[in-house]
């Protein structure tokens, strides 16, 4: 690309280095409460204003009540069992990323599916801003065409790039 480049990092470049292990302990007793399966408490990890950005189908919520309420509620009631395994955690100042999986029952509607009672994978990215010890921030992506290919429905009808692939889709990932 020649010529003038876009801004790059622009969230993350200010970021104070010296709260790393603050946040590193935020994100580690959140991820607890996840795997607790806290809601009504779930306020001592996120400040009472944060920002949940999500993929498409997963959608945004403003506000600890908007995500106890239009997350964290509904994705309970499809998914029972769920614990949450993050694969890998990076920290860097006020900011910490995961990408993993949750491990869970369908047991209720999800996407208009009725529950199979499957147990499903549901990959998922996170990245967080931490302030003050809490999160106000939280950039989300979750792999719902992998979890509704589970439960038998294919979104890409045939479509997905799969076809590209060198037959490696179901390969296990490196350690």
């Amino acid at each position: 690309m020649a010529g003038a480049r876009p801004e790059q990092a622009a969230l993350s470049r200010e970021t104070d280095m010296s709260k790393t292990e603050d946040t590193r302990a935020v994100i580690e007793g959140m991820v607890d409460g996840l795997n607790d399966h806290r809601i009504d408490d779930i306020g001592s990890f996120f400040a009472e204003s944060f920002r949940w950005f999500g993929n498409f189908g997963c959608g945004t919520k403003t506000g600890l009540r908007e995500f106890q309420d239009n997350w964290q509620r509904p994705f309970q009631a499809a998914f029972s069992d769920k614990v949450c395994i993050d694969e890998a955690r990076l920290y860097m100042g006020e900011w910490a990323a995961a990408f993993g999986r949750q491990e869970a029952t369908h047991s209720g509607e999800f996407m208009g599916v009725a529950p199979t009672g499957k147990k499903v994978e549901i990959r998922y990215m996170d990245f967080w801003k931490v302030v003050d010890g809490k999160i106000v921030d939280n950039y989300v992506m979750v792999d719902f065409p992998h979890v509704l290919a589970q439960l038998g429905v294919d979104v890409f009808k045939g479509e997905g790039w799969e076809a590209f692939d060198r037959g490696e889709r179901d390969a296990p990932r490196p350690a």
